[in-house]
């Protein structure tokens, strides 16, 4: 007898594809894609960048199919997912834009040797290394905080936490900073204060 997937709540057919069910899993893909491509789409308005977002985030629904939890609906999970990953690429893109902004304004401002780019290339993969290597959530708020410019009033509403948790995070960012950028020279310290508010 043919199983009519259609048929089936959302919550039904996740509980079927964390028992590895396929068509399950392809029902639920068909059925969110083109909301969630639509959704996305008015943040990002960039086709391409907004389908591999979503392709990234059903194939993790598949990879960890077995250890999700959904404790409202399965619609309120991947609205929030989907979010999540369209601030969290916002901020990486914020995130490099700034660099290679500092990496002009330092290249005017200094004497323009080569030891001073190289001095500032490797500064740069110290700063992005350091904050690439803290939680991932973590990573968001305080690039949402010190590169995108958000309040931690609107962090916490944008990613439906606590107040406390966002101070939470950016404290813990800062000391990781903090920690891992001691031995900068003067003139890098004063564009890191500047741009991060790491003191």
């Amino acid at each position: 007898m043919m199983i009519n997937y259609q048929a089936y709540s959302d919550i039904d057919l996740f509980q079927l594809v964390s028992k590895d069910d396929e068509r399950a899993y392809r029902t639920l893909y068909d059925r969110y894609w083109n909301k969630l491509l639509v959704h996305a789409m008015l943040k990002l308005r960039v086709e391409e960048e907004v389908e591999e977002i979503l392709q990234d985030i059903f194939l993790n629904l598949w990879r960890r199919r077995k250890t999700i939890q959904i404790k409202n609906t399965f619609h309120t999970y991947i609205a929030s997912i989907v979010k999540y990953e369209i601030l969290h690429h916002l901020a990486r893109q914020k995130a490099k834009n700034t660099l290679e902004g500092n990496v002009s304004a330092l290249y005017t401002l200094e004497d323009n040797t080569t030891q001073d780019w190289l001095d500032f290339e490797d500064l740069r993969d110290q700063i992005e290394a350091s904050v690439c290597s803290l939680p991932e959530k973590c990573q968001l708020v305080f690039r949402l905080s010190r590169e995108q410019g958000f309040t931690e009033k609107e962090i916490a509403g944008a990613l439906h936490i606590s107040l406390k948790t966002v101070e939470a995070h950016i404290g813990k960012a800062l000391k990781k900073l903090r920690s891992s950028l001691t031995e900068l020279s003067g003139v890098f310290f004063s564009l890191l204060f500047v741009f991060l508010r790491i003191v």
